[in-house]
């Protein structure tokens, strides 16, 4: 009677404990599809808008097509094309050329105005400094592309400034010439990301333990040695986002070229998004655009990973 008595109540025990368990795990697998339900209109927009036409591009990609006849079969001949013509080959060079002004001039301007902002402005003042950086990210390119056009022309206020402070000599038609087309489009993407930059980075700045410029100075340390030891290692993961940013905008960079100068003079501005805009919907070389347009992607991806590993590796350090 006994033993038979303490098995029920072992069988009452393992009973009850395991419907908790039970009901749990009902609730979590309710909860699980629930956020799945949540998710999925935002997963169909994505695969709609994103990833089919990724896919659509790689297709074409292998074909001669312009874009209404049937397409024909042309193999890797496109990507031969892309890395072998000389035209397409600058048109990329030209997008390298733009990430030394649209991620080193931002980056190292933006940590050193960061740095002033965050040792010597304060208060109302500070608010006022990140406004005016930060209003470029919101002007829309289009209208900073105009207005850089304006003012970078040979009636614009860079020549007019120039010839007032006796430096005439070196006023020109920025945009237009063959030499400086280049360098002033960068300076324009270099002036819409610095803001963008600046911003990060301070805000990277206000995390960092105000104890370690404390001890540093008791050590006697001076202002370029904290920002060397405590500064720029405490930002790693700021300036790695900065970087990967300023890359992508100088490698995907279409609005500000198309407004201020079309790609010219002659190609001299040429970039790869431009390039694939005037193939697929000029030229009708939909499959040259859309291997140019993977060959882009690829190109970012080797530029960004790398960018990415070595930013996570220094964190987990």
């Amino acid at each position: 009677m006994t033993s038979a008595t303490s098995s029920v109540r072992s069988y009452d025990a393992s009973h009850v404990t395991s419907a908790p368990r039970a009901l749990t795990k009902r609730r979590a697998r309710g909860a699980h599809i629930r956020g799945w339900l949540f998710v999925t209109p935002a997963l169909t927009a994505y695969a709609v808008f994103v990833l089919w036409p990724i896919i659509q591009t790689f297709r074409y990609s292998f074909y001669n097509w312009d874009g209404v006849a049937r397409p024909q079969w042309a193999g890797v001949q496109n990507f031969k094309t892309v890395f072998t013509d000389q035209q397409l080959v600058g048109v990329i060079g030209h997008a390298f050329e733009l990430i030394l002004f649209f991620s080193g001039i931002p980056v190292v301007l933006g940590l050193a105005l960061a740095t002033v902002m965050y040792r010597f402005v304060t208060g109302r003042m500070s608010v006022v400094a990140r406004t005016v950086l930060f209003l470029p990210q919101v002007v829309p390119l289009v209208a900073a592309g105009i207005a850089w056009s304006w003012m970078l022309s040979t009636t614009g206020a860079v020549d007019e400034v120039l010839t007032n402070i006796g430096l005439g000599h070196f006023a020109q038609a920025w945009l237009g010439d063959f030499n400086t087309a280049l360098p002033a489009v960068g300076v324009i993407g270099a002036w819409v990301l610095l803001g963008l930059c600046t911003v990060l980075l301070l805000a990277g700045m206000t995390k960092i333990d105000p104890v370690l410029y404390e001890a540093a100075q008791l050590d006697g340390a001076g202002p370029f040695r904290e920002f060397v030891s405590i500064t720029l290692p405490a930002l790693r993961q700021e300036i790695g986002i900065c970087v990967t940013v300023t890359v992508i905008a100088a490698l995907s960079a279409f609005d500000i070229v198309y407004i201020s100068t079309q790609g010219g003079p002659g190609n001299a501005t040429m970039v790869p998004g431009l390039e694939i805009y005037q193939l697929a919907f000029y030229n009708r070389q939909v499959g040259l655009a859309s291997a140019l347009a993977v060959a882009l992607m690829v190109l970012v991806l080797i530029c960004v990973l790398p960018i990415q590993w070595f930013t996570r590796r220094g964190a987990e350090k």
